[in-house]
């Protein structure tokens, strides 16, 4: 492996305050040849090993910056401040970082980058996604980027492994997948996820949930209630289960299981599991099947698995009802009722054939809890349903509504209005708080008239 190549996997490149922010992009074909040339000398430098200290072969980004700011210098090229800045920046980013990524995953508006080819970049602002238009010099250097992204955790993007997940140093999820099944050229999407975790009263101040909901899933969590998280693409699903963590003790075992890992509990006795892909020969591969089976092993107080989405469920399913009381999940659905009915694809999915009365007797012990999350036209994110299941008429499966949000419109803003409700509905779940000595108070579930 190669100075370069090290420097790129060891380096969290941070710049002086003076190249951050949002400054105008400086014209590619206006200072393409600039950047080209002083790119190349950079990459000489750093090859030759000028920087090395004692046999140390790590780079400082201080030194790094200083000696690009000096190559720029030397050029012939007639430049304001601002444009040497910009270009200093620019190739800062593409020697050490990833390229004209690393400017938007600096700037904490954006919440999700789209890369739909070099010249088809979008973001998404305040729930709103909006054009950036030519990022890229071209596809060779998108392709260049999601090398570096997927090579740091262990992965691979080419023509027989042409999709992959992966995640960032600071656990935001990354999607990539290159030609020839994206025909429009090498896509990249990554959704950002806040530098400092969120905690419930973020969520209140934004008005996510009201303060009796956020009190009723606190009493729940702490009283080891198996909630499952659910709702659409982008609703927030992976950000509350976040927040729910971390109301679980200290002094508990907890394994999380997911694909790419983002979670990011606080607690000290925490055992992160990822899955795997197989390898070039086809080999290898480790589900997140395996791991929920396997975690088993493990002594585990709480199971948190990031996302049940196939054959998992089952094996999530009977932990939950087995003694591993308190697990958290999440999963795709439109409704809390929804839900249900997916839960029951997905234990098909196992391969076990089980009859559809015993999946059902089966999501009806395991779960006590359904929160439904929604993402709404002007951006927002809310909790909408928090549903107990009660048990079980017949064949049905029956839910009650604890709190629900009652939506209103739009104002003249484009904002969504509405509030937040309980249904006046105490539920089941509060006795068996209550004899935990978890404190649950009548006046969460009054319904305001």
């Amino acid at each position: 492996m190669g100075l370069l190549e090290r420097l790129e996997k060891k380096q969290q490149i941070e710049p002086d305050n003076a190249y951050r922010g949002n400054q105008s992009k400086v014209d590619f074909d206006k200072y393409a040849e600039l950047r080209e040339k002083v790119h190349q000398e950079v990459i000489e430098l750093v090859n030759s090993g000028e920087f090395g200290n004692d046999g140390d072969e790590t780079i400082s980004s201080a030194d790094l910056l200083e000696s690009i700011q000096n190559i720029v210098s030397r050029q012939n090229v007639p430049l304001t401040r601002s444009e040497q800045n910009q270009v200093v920046q620019e190739i800062f980013d593409d020697v050490a970082g990833l390229g004209p990524l690393e400017s938007l995953l600096r700037d904490d508006t954006v919440s999700e980058i789209m890369v739909n080819g070099a010249r088809n970049v979008y973001v998404e602002r305040g729930g709103r996604i909006e054009p950036l238009g030519s990022v890229f010099r071209d596809n060779a250097q998108v392709i260049n980027v999601i090398n570096r992204i997927v090579s740091s955790v262990g992965r691979r993007c080419d023509e027989s492994s042409p999709m992959v997940d992966a995640r960032l140093r600071d656990g935001s999820r990354v999607n990539a997948i290159i030609p020839p099944l994206a025909l429009s050229g090498p896509t990249i999407t990554i959704r950002k996820f806040p530098k400092r975790s969120l905690k419930i009263s973020d969520l209140i101040n934004v008005n996510s949930l009201s303060y009796p909901m956020a009190s009723f899933l606190e009493a729940c969590v702490k009283g080891r209630a198996n909630i499952i998280v659910s709702g659409g693409t982008g609703s927030g699903k992976t950000t509350l289960l976040n927040v729910l963590s971390d109301f679980i003790p200290e002094n508990e075992r907890i394994i999380t299981i997911e694909d790419s890992a983002e979670l990011q509990l606080m607690q000290r006795h925490v055992v992160t599991l990822e899955s795997r892909p197989a390898n070039v020969e086809g080999k290898g591969r480790i589900t997140i099947r395996d791991l929920v089976r396997n975690s088993l092993r493990m002594r585990p107080d709480r199971i948190i698995v990031g996302e049940v989405r196939s054959g998992e469920t089952l094996d999530m399913l009977q932990a939950m009802n087995t003694g591993h009381d308190g697990s958290l999940t999440t999963a795709h659905a439109n409704s809390p009722r929804d839900l249900i009915g997916r839960l029951e694809t997905m234990v098909l999915m196992s391969g076990m054939e089980l009859p559809v009365r015993a999946i059902r007797e089966q999501i009806s012990s395991a779960l006590d809890l359904i929160v439904h999350q929604a993402r709404f036209r002007d951006g927002s994110r809310k909790i909408v349903n928090i549903s107990e299941i009660v048990g079980m008429e017949g064949d049905v499966i029956t839910l009650q509504d604890v709190f629900t949000f009652r939506e209103e419109g739009y104002d003249g803003n484009g904002k969504i209005k509405g509030r937040f409700s309980p249904t006046g509905i105490r539920p089941h779940l509060a006795a068996r708080l209550l004899e935990q000595g978890i404190p649950v108070r009548d006046e969460w579930f009054r319904e305001v008239s």
